[in-house]
């Protein structure tokens, strides 16, 4: 089965509402999978031999807090990008969590590759893998406060060991604030 559109169909007579909107105009087109049938979704799309998408390329942790429309604003958004091996089919989904509740299923025992994805959407963007069997940070050090990819986040101004050692001493403007004092010089 091939396209994005006939796939979505097809999901979408199996799983109903489980299957939220299609997006065909975007420049790499997806659709919604809601966050309670993930489980089943994902593993049909690997079983099921019409689709056979047997390789999770990756899982990417979004902040749609400031994003304009209003259907995703104030959410995050795990990206789940699959391949399939026999024609090169790429096929992309996204499950929205709201931010005051950032927990998704995790699929690592249906893509292995999910394991370490699913860390790093955990590190940096803080959404929790429920049934993860490790869900550690991966990228920054355990003792990290703040998910860094969040829109919200506020970069300490300084950072030290727990035994108390000084590693880093951030001197630079932040990106997303209005007016730095770097852009008046």
């Amino acid at each position: 089965m091939e396209g994005i559109e006939n796939i979505y169909t097809y999901l979408k007579g199996k799983f109903g509402e489980g299957i939220g909107i299609l997006d065909k105009e975007s420049r790499d087109p997806w659709f919604e999978v809601k966050r309670e049938n993930l489980r089943e979704v994902a593993t049909f799309l690997r079983d099921d031999p019409e689709l056979g998408f047997t390789y999770l390329v990756a899982i990417t942790g979004v902040d749609y807090s400031k994003f304009v429309d209003v259907d995703y604003k104030g959410k995050l958004c795990a990206t789940y990008i699959l391949y399939r091996l026999r024609d090169s089919h790429q096929l992309i989904f996204k499950v929205f969590v709201e931010k005051e509740d950032p927990v998704i299923p995790s699929v690592w025992d249906i893509w292995r590759a999910a394991e370490w994805h699913e860390r790093e959407a955990f590190d940096l963007v803080g959404i929790k893998f429920e049934g993860h069997p490790d869900l550690r940070r991966i990228l920054l050090p355990p003792e990290w406060e703040g998910h860094p990819l969040l829109k919200d986040y506020k970069e300490p101004e300084e950072y030290r060991t727990p035994d108390g050692y000084l590693v880093v001493k951030t001197h630079r403007p932040d990106p997303l604030r209005e007016n730095n004092e770097s852009d008046q010089k």
